[in-house]
């Protein structure tokens, strides 16, 4: 149990310290699916589907599509679903949609309107496994 614990640290601590390989700025719109290796942070908007590695939604960042990545940051806004690691939910941001985690973080003062689903590290079928929790705070 403990071994699985300070992997995941070992793992989160490390992509943290990761350079921002792609940014998309405000003043962008991206329209259809998005794929991405490393560390991409998007304060523009993107409707579409996303799948890479650690994403940052910025304050001005919107996503409208579903999101498949290790790490999702999410200080903006985001319609649509979620399937990560590890998805921390900032103060400034509101998520509205499906959220599967193995771990989850939201902090005080963030807009969380969706269906949430957690489960441990071992389990490979996690979205299939468990109904989705119904929850809004």
């Amino acid at each position: 149990m403990f071994k699985i614990k300070n992997n995941l640290v070992t793992r989160i601590h490390h992509s943290e310290n990761d350079t921002i390989s792609s940014i998309i700025d405000q003043n962008m719109t991206i329209t259809g699916e998005l794929n991405f290796k490393g560390k991409t942070r998007i304060d523009g908007t993107v409707n579409g589907n996303i799948n890479g590695d650690y994403l940052i939604l910025g304050r001005s960042g919107r996503i409208n599509g579903a999101i498949k990545v290790v790490t999702f940051v999410c200080h903006g806004t985001l319609e649509g679903s979620i399937d990560a690691d590890l998805v921390k939910v900032r103060k400034s941001s509101s998520i509205s949609g499906k959220v599967a985690a193995t771990n989850l973080v939201v902090e005080p003062g963030a807009v969380l309107d969706s269906e949430v689903q957690t489960s441990s590290e071992t389990d490979p079928d996690r979205l299939n496994s468990a109904p989705f929790a119904q929850g809004r705070g």
